[in-house]
């Protein structure tokens, strides 16, 4: 049986659509309270009148993680209204792809700014009060924290990178009572594959991914919750995710030839 959180509350970035939209509505689910960040303010909230309907309390801040000052200032709203923060989701991101040639450094600096600035002005903005409530910090990662494809660099270096950052937290805010989890999904129903490198989302672009391989937002997110709740290390999920991680891990010649087999690295560039 999941665990209840009545007086617990959560606070999402990128919690306007998708994996962290999703997680809003999981931890509501289990009796949190929400503190919902983006920088669409309408989708914000839409979702937090949904919650609300549900007898959960809810707070929107428009936020943009590439900002400076704007977590603080979300962090501290979400104090003001409901009094504590105990769970952190670090969710905001999106992905720049291609081949490495046809990319340049503009394209890294804008991954960074919002996959791995925005996370680390989430953990400064936030380690205070999660050290007074004795709480919980999620990194939103991907089975690109282990494994890299070829057409992907920007993506997965930022990736990894937030990997790195949540194994150099855990050790380090374990003796502050705060726990670090890394979430690794893999393919999940989600519109990060309609927005482009520009971050700017098309509705109309279907999804690359074939529906078999891709895992309901919603299951997703139950799972990643209970990770977070349950304070575990990391959460890898999707089979396939399973599998990629568990090969880069042990037999990382092995993935390099399923790679080569399946001919990733074969397309015209």
């Amino acid at each position: 049986m999941a665990k209840r959180l009545e007086g617990k509350v959560a606070f999402i970035t990128g919690a306007s659509a998708g994996i962290g939209a999703a997680m809003a509505r999981e931890f509501a689910r289990r009796g949190a309270d929400l503190v919902l960040t983006a920088r669409r303010w309408d989708r914000l909230e839409a979702l937090a009148l949904e919650l609300r309907a549900q007898g959960r309390r809810a707070i929107v801040a428009r936020c943009d993680v590439t900002a400076d000052g704007e977590l603080e200032a979300a962090v501290a709203a979400g104090l003001e209204a409901l009094g504590r923060i105990d769970f952190v989701i670090a969710n905001a991101g999106f992905g720049v792809t291609g081949w490495f040639h046809r990319r340049d450094l503009d394209d890294y600096r804008r991954q960074f700014e919002t996959n791995v600035f925005g996370v680390l002005r989430t953990a400064f903005a936030s380690l205070d009060a999660l050290e007074a409530s004795g709480g919980s910090f999620a990194v939103m990662g991907s089975v690109m924290s282990h494994v890299s494809l070829p057409g992907t660099s920007p993506y997965a270096m930022s990736k990894f990178a937030v990997g790195a950052l949540a194994a150099a937290l855990r050790n380090e805010w374990r003796p502050r009572g705060v726990s670090v989890t890394l979430l690794a999904p893999g393919f999940i129903d989600s519109e990060i594959r309609q927005v482009d490198n520009e971050g700017r989302r098309d509705s109309e672009k279907g999804d690359t991914i074939p529906r078999w391989l891709r895992m309901r937002t919603d299951t997703a997110a139950r799972k990643m919750v209970s990770a977070v709740v349950r304070r575990k290390r990391e959460a890898v999920i999707t089979f396939h995710g399973k599998l990629g991680a568990f090969l880069a891990r042990h037999t990382p010649g092995l993935l390099d030839l399923l790679i080569r087999v399946f001919g990733v690295n074969r397309r015209r560039a």
